[in-house]
């Protein structure tokens, strides 16, 4: 305060008009204090070359400073801002502030940086204007000697000014894309939670319905109608039906929690023999898995689960008489690729978009006759995507469909 009083017969410059807000808006850049960019800086080496000037800078007005994001022939920093040039160009947002020779102005003669170092005598500055008509700061070059520039060259000074306004403004639209993703994030987290503990305690009472329902037939259904017997049957098979829902969605939010780095030594071999056992009851099935490679490296949790999906799903929506699943195991550079084919009705090219959306069911019922959630795709996209890997779908009606997907080796 001392060295603004010594030199008090200088003009100072105005707050903004709205300054209060004018700060707030400049605060929302989150630019003050920023590391050099080299985007800024050829901002300024441009119009340093361009105005013939030993020194030039880009800086923003803060409410008692002006801080310099760049510069050429100065030192970055801060300035006090009753002292600064700057602080008198954002006070008129439409104009250029051109001073020739500050030694005769009376808003500058006596300004330390005129006196002293860095013997400021030619100032041209520009506002930086956001697309509301706040200004947050300027451009500008200096000289140490009385200069007049061309209109050619305060064209272009208004124009650089105008691509650092555009490095501010992608600056503001990233910090709030990312401000938006963080906070959908946080969303889909509280909500996967939200899913696994609801979905988790709806299992036990699902659990004693279903019970109940079994004992109340074995204890009464002597003395119960056919009619009453129907319906509790029904009340059990509307509960096994929910069961499944709420283990197919307990699997779906526990889908993304899977290792990327757990990875185990898989034997082709072993795998043919566990998922044939697996699936043994399925009298009409042949489940064939061929491959150049004799083992493998990949999570097993994570591949066991995919295949069950998809090759559950090649059996319950097969309309063939003899069903036939083939799995080919191949490694393509740093991933293996599984390609699984069925010889099924396939799916329509409309609806190979939509399979893998969570509740998306393009069959009626199953072979058996029943009704899918249209979670298990879902799941198994999640799940490869959390690897790294990624998944598609490939039919043509009437010739089966085949997913082939790709896991981190």
């Amino acid at each position: 305060m001392q060295l603004i009083q010594k030199y008090h017969k200088m003009i100072y410059p105005e707050k903004y008009l709205q300054e209060e807000a004018r700060i707030k808006t400049l605060e929302s850049y989150s630019i003050l204090d920023t590391l050099p960019e080299a985007d800024y800086d050829n901002l300024t080496l441009i119009a340093s070359q361009i105005c013939q000037t030993p020194m030039a800078l880009i800086g923003f007005i803060d409410s008692d400073r002006q801080w310099i994001k760049s510069s050429v022939g100065l030192e970055r920093g801060d300035t006090p801002r009753e002292l600064t040039f700057c602080g008198h160009t954002i006070n008129d947002a439409n104009a250029v502030l051109l001073v020739p020779d500050a030694r005769n102005d009376i808003r500058f003669h006596d300004n330390p940086a005129v006196i002293g170092k860095p013997n400021v005598v030619f100032y041209a500055g520009v506002p930086l204007i956001n697309k509301a008509g706040t200004p947050l700061g300027t451009i500008c070059v200096i000289d140490t000697k009385p200069k007049v520039l061309t209109e050619a060259q305060i064209q272009s000074l208004k124009a650089l000014s105008e691509q650092a306004m555009k490095l501010l403004e992608l600056r503001l639209n990233k910090l709030q894309l990312e401000k938006t993703l963080e906070e959908l994030q946080k969303k889909n987290e509280e909500l996967e939670r939200f899913a696994y503990v609801a979905a988790h305690d709806l299992k036990s009472p699902l659990a004693n319905i279903s019970g109940l329902s079994d004992y109340f037939i074995e204890a009464y259904g002597e003395v119960i109608d056919e009619d009453g017997l129907e319906i509790i049957q029904l009340i059990k098979s509307s509960s096994k039906k929910l069961k499944q829902l709420i283990e197919s969605l307990l699997a779906y939010s526990k889908s993304n929690t899977i290792e990327k780095v757990t990875s185990t030594e898989i034997v082709i071999d072993e795998l043919n023999k566990e998922f044939n056992n697996l699936f043994a009851f399925n009298t009409n099935c042949t489940i064939q898995f061929t491959s150049e490679l004799s083992k493998i490296y990949t999570n097993k949790t994570a591949l066991d689960q995919i295949l069950i999906n998809l090759i559950g799903n090649a059996i319950k929506y097969n309309d063939k008489e003899n069903i036939e699943i083939n799995i080919q195991i191949s490694k393509i550079e740093r991933f293996y690729e599984v390609i699984v084919s069925d010889n099924g009705p396939g799916i329509l090219k409309e609806d190979q978009s939509a399979i893998f959306k969570p509740f998306t069911v393009v069959a009626a019922v199953d072979r058996f006759g029943n009704k899918g959630n249209g979670i298990g795709l879902a799941t198994v996209k999640k799940m490869v995507e959390t690897l790294g890997g990624t998944i598609s779908v490939s039919s043509r009606a009437r010739q089966g469909a085949v997913f082939t997907f790709t896991l981190p080796s």
